[in-house]
């Protein structure tokens, strides 16, 4: 069956622990040549097939004599599950991928409404399950996971040499029940050891607001995905700003793992002036596509926040606006700039193959290098604090990676520990009396599950005040200059 690329292309790295983005197994091809889904060929078809066909005449040959003469048998569908899934790892390409009909359909949720998780988008990196992002306001979120955290083992069960769709399956689990994660972050010598609670993650996927700076009212548009609904709900909140009068626009990618490129690009309509370009797909005979903005002259300036978990399509928008000449603030993204074609199959299952490059309007290609900030800001380091264990209490002359994130806590709370190097001390000790006691807690100076639960929970206040988003506040200070 004919499909149309651009209907079925899709920007991914955006697969929140509902699917995956290696390869796997299909039960397609070899349901095609016999005629017969999961029905091997035999005999005469087999060689009728072989000699239509004659590159997969080995293929049919292995087949039989694994089917025939193997001492442990294996269920048919395995065997050629496992045939295509050898072929798609020869692609080498960890955003090609086969689904089988659940992880088809939970690949299909998670760019719709609602679906059940903890909320975070997952990638192989280097031959770990590495998370790209975690979504706004998921279980995963919540619990303090962070863009790049490796994720080692799931209630005791390592990931080690599976495929992501296998891991997948272990991290997924029914509303209500317990993730227990092993996580490795970079920087840090120790694993984190992180429970989240898994629930249903609502896919809203634009938040508006405005800020004030010098007088003139501005607006803010984070995107957090590109799904179905995404470009409409843009547009919707990008209509009630404009009534607001607002001088110019803040559009906040961080943390956008990516998503569908026809979302991206009617949001690059709405953007993107003078009918410049959005971007450019170029396919494997050479030949390009390019995708040019409808909007004429711009009413307002624009700036659009990213970060290391800003990818894919993400990096679309924030490359077409910086090629028309608006400021990228933040740090610099991802580095995907690959195209994927989403192929269903007979029996609802489906083949995702990379199929082009996306290029800058310049003819960049990003990928594994990311889109570079015009105005390179990093957050304060207690952004990135892990949360603190639960099940473990730090006291005095301990020693290790939890005491060192401990101490950048306090630090961040505005408590000094007097050191950072992961040493309990009595600097650091005084530091947690202090907090205790400000916040009615027993001054014990020893980190217990209540003093760690109230210094997480202040964290995040910090954390989520615009007063303290350093990136946010650069935003505000480059867009207001803009509109004067």
């Amino acid at each position: 069956m004919y499909i149309k690329r651009r209907t079925f292309f899709i920007i991914t790295l955006v697969l929140v622990f509902s699917t995956s983005i290696v390869t796997l197994a299909a039960a397609k091809f070899f349901g095609q040549a016999s005629g017969a889904r999961g029905n091997a060929p035999q005999g005469d078809d087999a060689q009728q097939q072989s000699s239509q066909n004659p590159d997969m005449a080995k293929v049919y040959e292995a087949y039989q004599l694994i089917e025939n003469t193997a001492l442990e048998k294996q269920d048919k569908t395995k065997l050629i599950d496992g045939a295509i899934e050898g072929m798609v790892k020869t692609l080498d390409d960890p955003f090609s991928d086969y689904m089988n009909q659940k992880e088809t359909k939970d690949f299909n949720s998670s760019l719709q409404s609602t679906f059940e998780g903890i909320g975070a988008e997952v990638t192989l990196k280097n031959e770990k399950v590495t998370i790209v992002s975690p979504f706004k306001g998921s279980p995963a979120e919540k619990a303090g996971l962070r863009p790049e955290d490796q994720i080692l083992k799931v209630n005791g069960k390592s990931l080690q040499g599976l495929s992501l769709s296998d891991a997948v399956m272990h991290i997924r689990g029914p509303k209500g029940t317990k993730a227990e994660l092993e996580i490795m972050r970079p920087g840090l010598s120790d694993p984190l050891h992180v429970t989240v609670v898994r629930d249903d993650i609502p896919v809203e996927t634009v938040y508006s607001e405005t800020v004030e700076r010098n007088g003139k009212k501005y607006g803010k548009l984070e995107v957090t995905q590109f799904s179905q609904d995404t470009a409409k709900h843009f547009t919707t909140e990008l209509n009630k700003l404009e009534k607001q009068g607002i001088s110019g626009l803040i559009v906040d990618v961080r943390g956008n793992p990516g998503g569908l490129l026809d979302s991206v690009v009617e949001i690059g309509n709405l953007l993107i002036p003078n009918k410049g370009v959005i971007l450019q797909v170029q396919y494997s005979d050479g030949k390009k596509e390019v995708f040019r903005s409808e909007k004429g002259e711009a009413k307002y300036p624009v700036v659009v926040l990213t970060d290391k978990g800003s990818a894919s399509a993400s990096e679309i928008l924030a490359g077409a606006l910086q090629g028309s000449g608006y400021k990228v603030i933040g740090t610099q993204s991802f580095g995907k700039g690959t195209v994927q074609n989403t192929m269903p199959l007979e029996d609802d299952s489906q083949l995702k193959i990379t199929v082009a490059k996306w290029l800058t309007p310049d003819g960049t290609w990003i990928h594994k290098k990311g889109i570079a900030p015009d105005v390179k800001i990093e957050q304060p380091d207690y952004f990135k604090a892990a949360p603190l264990p639960d099940k473990v209490e730090l006291k005095r002359d301990m020693n290790g990676s939890d005491v060192k994130n401990l101490q950048l806590i306090l630090k961040g709370l505005g408590q000094s520990p007097g050191r950072l190097d992961g040493y309990f001390d009595n600097r650091t000790e005084m530091a947690v009396k202090t907090f205790q006691s400000l916040h009615q807690l027993p001054v014990t100076g020893k980190v217990d599950k209540k003093t760690a639960g109230a210094m997480q929970e202040e964290l995040i206040k910090r954390i989520q005040d615009p007063k303290n988003d350093l990136q946010l506040q650069a935003a505000i200070e480059v867009i207001s200059k803009e509109a004067n």
